[in-house]
């Protein structure tokens, strides 16, 4: 049976090397790692995992909390964990947990009774309890895209209220005074952060604020389709919507279209994540670009250095953003 001597002496390094490759390859350079890779697989070596987790005191295993695994930016945003995890030799155990925080507290346990090594939440809830902050200055977690204001843990966000106003911007500089919003679920920051970024603009173009022009969502296809019959059955219909994702963007346009409105001639539609099917939908949305992909990067690197004592204070990392013109928005069509 091939051992570790083997692997070892075909790829020209200690035994010591071979160890620390399988055990913290984020110590072992790009190229040596790859040449004792390669040996492994040349051999047909097959390390006792078990005991080199056992001898290391970690499972090698991050569990990240998605509240959907159907939104298709958290999808993305997973992608770029996958591929950071397995470049540093962690797993990662994926829960989607809908939101439950029944369901989020036993994911939290896994870490707690050491069946993980730390966790990712991607909403603003902590799931664990008060005893994980014994003899800690941080919990073993991070918290990404729709955060906390916390420094129990590193977050990693983007400045939704910037953004959002820079989106509402472009739309008053395109000539529209009227503009609707729809709004993602009232529990999550995001929304409360568009709808300030929204309404700051309106205040510097001297737009005056109208809670009429809201409209509710859930960040999905059908609460876009639903928002549109609602915007178009208003008494003074809007020439902008601005939506707070780009799904529910792309069912608002549905909606308009099967109302038989041309977009953007009739209304313009703007919208926030820039995920792949904005490109692609008709016509192409307007929208926000979010480094989906860097935030799993991200998220999933200061939780590793969380865990090995790299970080002692929690820091507050801020995504960059850009604002993508296509072609659902356009000028305010006049007045007859």
């Amino acid at each position: 049976m091939p051992n570790i001597r083997e692997v070892a002496g075909l790829a020209g390094v200690s035994v010591a090397t071979v160890s620390r490759t399988l055990q913290q390859p984020e110590r072992v350079s790009p190229k040596t790692r790859s040449r004792v890779m390669s040996a492994i697989s040349e051999v047909g070596y097959k390390p006792n995992l078990m005991a080199v987790k056992f001898r290391s005191g970690k499972t090698q295993n991050l569990v990240v909390l998605v509240p959907t695994v159907a939104n298709v930016f958290f999808a993305r945003v997973i992608s770029g964990m996958q591929e950071a995890a397995a470049e540093r030799g962690y797993s990662l155990l994926l829960g989607n947990t809908l939101g439950n925080e029944e369901i989020e507290a036993g994911y939290a346990k896994m870490v707690q009774t050491s069946q993980a090594d730390g966790l990712i939440q991607l909403r603003a809830h902590n799931p664990f309890d008060s005893s994980m902050l014994k003899d800690r200055e941080l919990l073993p977690m991070v918290n990404a895209c729709e955060v906390l204001d916390t420094s129990l843990c590193p977050v990693v966000t983007l400045d939704n209220r910037t953004a959002a106003r820079a989106m509402t911007r472009h739309l008053i500089s395109l000539g529209h005074k009227c503009i609707a919003l729809i709004k993602g679920p009232k529990s999550s920051p995001l929304t409360q952060e568009r709808l300030a970024g929204y309404r700051d603009a309106l205040a510097e173009a001297g737009i005056a604020f109208d809670d009429a022009l809201l409209f509710a969502g859930d960040f999905t296809l059908q609460s876009g389709h639903e928002a549109a019959k609602h915007i178009l059955a208003h008494n003074t219909r809007p020439t902008a919507v601005f939506c707070e994702n780009d799904e529910t963007a792309i069912g608002a346009m549905q909606g308009f279209k099967q109302a038989g409105l041309k977009i953007p001639d009739d209304i313009s539609v703007a919208g926030f994540d820039d995920i792949a099917f904005s490109a692609f939908s008709d016509p192409p949305l307007t929208t926000i670009a979010q480094p989906a992909e860097e935030f799993g990067h991200t998220a999933v690197n200061l939780l590793i250095d969380v865990l090995d004592g790299k970080i002692k204070r929690a820091p507050k990392v801020i995504m960059p953003y850009e604002l993508i013109a296509r072609a659902s928005t356009g000028p305010a069509p006049r007045a007859i």
